[in-house]
C-alpha cells in the first residue's frame, strides 16, 4: 500500500528496566532503523529508569543518524513498575497532541523488531478500519539449557496456532506486552491509561487488590468491555529475548506459569461477566474453557492413577501409549506453525498440560499472590494479622475441598467409588 495506507504517525513508546545492555543495543538499535524505514513520522518515547541507559540510547540514535522524520524522546521513572512506565509513556504522547490517524506501538524493552515488520503491519489499520488494536506472532532467543529453549519455542508455537485460530473472530486473548499497536483513540484515552496504570480486581473472598502484572491483560480488557475488535498478524514477527528466571527448570517453569496463569485468571472472570453478546460467543467460550481445562486437564492422569491402584500395572501401562501417541500427533501439528519441532515436544506438551493445571488450580484459591521476577517484587498480604491469616487458611481449606469433590467425582465416574450404594433401590 506504500505511504499512503501508513498512519498519519506512529508513536513506538519502548520500556526497559534492567535489562542488559547487549539486549538494550540491539532493541534500540532495531527500534530506530525500522523507524527510518516507515517513512512516515515516528516519534520513539524511550520510558527508562537508569541514566546509563539513557546515555546508551543517546548514543545509538546519533550514531545510526536517522531522517528527520524520526524523533527521540525521553522519560525518566522511578523503576516502580512496567505499568507506571507505560502509563507515563502515554501521557507523554497525549501531550505530544499527536494527529488524527496516529497509532501507538508498545515495545517491551526485549523485543527486536524484525526488519519490515512496521511497515507490514500498520497498514492493518487502514485495511481493517474497525479493529482498535493488533499483535503479532513472537519468536524467541533463549539464554539458558536446551530444556528451556524447547519448551519456549513449543509454548510460541501453540500460541501461533490458537491466536490464528482467535484471530478469525477479530478478538485475540490477549495483546502482548512484547509488541501490539492501538489507534491513537485508544492509548491516550484516559480510561485506557488509568485502567493500565492502576488495574485492580473485586474478589468475594479475597477483596479488592491491584494488579502487579499483567498490563497486557488489562488493555485487552479495556478494549473488550468498549466494543472493540483486535486483530493478530501472524505472517509479522517479532523476536524477544527470554531469560529463564532460574537455573532449574521445574523452578523457573513454576515461577513463570504462576505470573502467567495468575494474569489470565484474574482477568478471565471479569472477561466472562461481560457475557457471550458483548465479546462473542466463541471469545467467551474459549475464557470458559480456560477455567474448565485446568480441571478436565489432569483427569486423565489422575484416573489412570486410581485404576493403577485398583486394577494394576496395565492401565498406567495403557494411558502412557495413549499419552505417547497423542502427543506425537500434537507435535507434528505443530509443523503448521514452525519449520521444525524437537523430539522433547511430546514430553513437554504432557508437562505444560499436567503441571500446568496443578499450577492453575493452585493460583485459583489465591488471585492475590502475585510477583514480578525481573523487579523482584511481591504482592501479598501480611501474614501477620488475623485478616490475611483467615484467607490464607480458606485458601488452602477451599483448596483442600476442591480437590478432594475432583477426587471423589473421577472415582465415582470409573465406578471405584459407589457414595451412593447404601440408598435403598427404588
Amino acid at each position: 500500500m506504500g505511504v499512503a495506507g501508513m498512519p498519519t504517525h506512529a508513536y513506538l513508546l519502548v520500556t526497559s528496566f534492567r535489562i542488559d545492555t547487549e539486549t538494550s543495543t540491539d532493541v534500540y538499535r532495531a527500534a530506530i532503523e525500522e523507524a527510518a524505514r516507515t517513512e512516515i513520522p515516528v516519534t520513539i518515547v524511550a520510558s527508562l529508569v537508569e541514566m546509563a541507559d539513557q546515555r546508551l540510547v543517546k548514543q545509538l540514535f546519533l550514531a545510526l543518524n536517522p531522517p528527520e522524520h524520526v524523533r527521540l524522546s525521553f522519560i525518566r521513572i522511578g523503576g516502580t513498575g512496567k505499568r507506571d512506565a507505560l502509563a507515563q509513556g502515554l501521557r507523554t504522547i497525549q501531550m505530544l497532541l499527536p494527529p488524527p490517524g496516529s497509532v501507538v506501538v508498545v515495545v517491551d524493552g526485549d523485543t527486536v523488531l524484525e526488519p519490515y515488520c512496521l511497515k507490514r503491519s500498520l497498514p492493518f489499520f487502514k485495511v481493517m478500519p474497525d479493529i482498535s488494536a493488533f499483535t503479532t506472532d513472537e519468536v524467541c532467543e533463549v539464554r539458558g539449557a536446551r530444556v528451556f529453549h524447547d519448551w519456549y519455542n513449543m509454548r510460541f508455537a501453540q500460541r501461533q496456532i490458537l491466536m490464528c485460530s482467535m484471530g478469525l473472530s477479530r478478538r485475540v486473548l490477549t495483546l502482548t506486552g512484547r509488541m501490539s499497536a492501538f489507534r491513537i483513540e485508544v492509548a491516550t484515552d484516559p480510561t485506557f491509561i488509568q485502567q493500565l496504570e492502576s488495574d485492580s480486581v473485586d474478589h468475594w473472598r479475597l477483596g479488592r487488590f491491584s494488579f502487579l502484572t499483567g498490563d497486557d491483560k488489562s488493555t485487552w480488557y479495556w478494549i473488550l468491555r468498549h466494543g472493540g475488535k483486535m486483530a493478530y498478524i501472524p505472517d509479522v514477527t517479532v523476536s524477544t529475548v527470554e531469560s529463564p528466571p532460574d537455573n532449574d527448570f521445574i523452578r523457573s517453569s513454576t515461577m513463570l506459569m504462576v505470573r502467567w496463569f495468575g494474569n489470565m485468571l484474574r482477568t478471565n472472570s471479569r472477561a466472562l461477566a461481560l457475557g457471550p453478546r458483548k465479546i462473542g460467543l466463541f471469545v467467551w467460550w474459549t475464557v470458559l474453557d480456560q477455567r474448565v481445562s485446568m480441571w478436565t486437564a489432569i483427569v486423565g492422569p489422575t484416573a489412570a492413577i486410581l485404576l493403577t491402584l485398583y486394577y494394576g500395572p496395565m492401565a498406567l501401562l495403557i494411558y502412557a501409549y495413549w499419552i505417547a501417541v497423542t502427543r506425537f500427533i500434537q507435535t507434528l501439528a505443530l509443523l503448521t506453525a514452525r519449520k521444525e519441532v524437537s523430539w522433547t515436544f511430546p514430553f513437554l506438551l504432557f508437562f505444560n498440560q499436567v503441571y500446568g493445571s496443578i499450577v492453575k488450580t493452585y493460583i485459583f484459591f489465591r488471585l492475590d499472590r502475585q510477583k514480578w521476577t525481573r523487579q523482584n517484587t511481591t504482592s501479598s498480604r501480611n501474614l501477620g494479622s488475623l485478616h490475611s491469616r483467615v484467607i490464607n487458611m480458606t485458601s488452602w481449606s477451599m483448596h483442600a475441598v476442591a480437590l478432594l469433590l475432583f477426587l471423589a467425582g473421577v472415582g465415582t465416574y470409573l465406578g471405584i467409588l459407589k457414595p451412593f450404594s447404601f440408598l435403598p433401590l427404588i
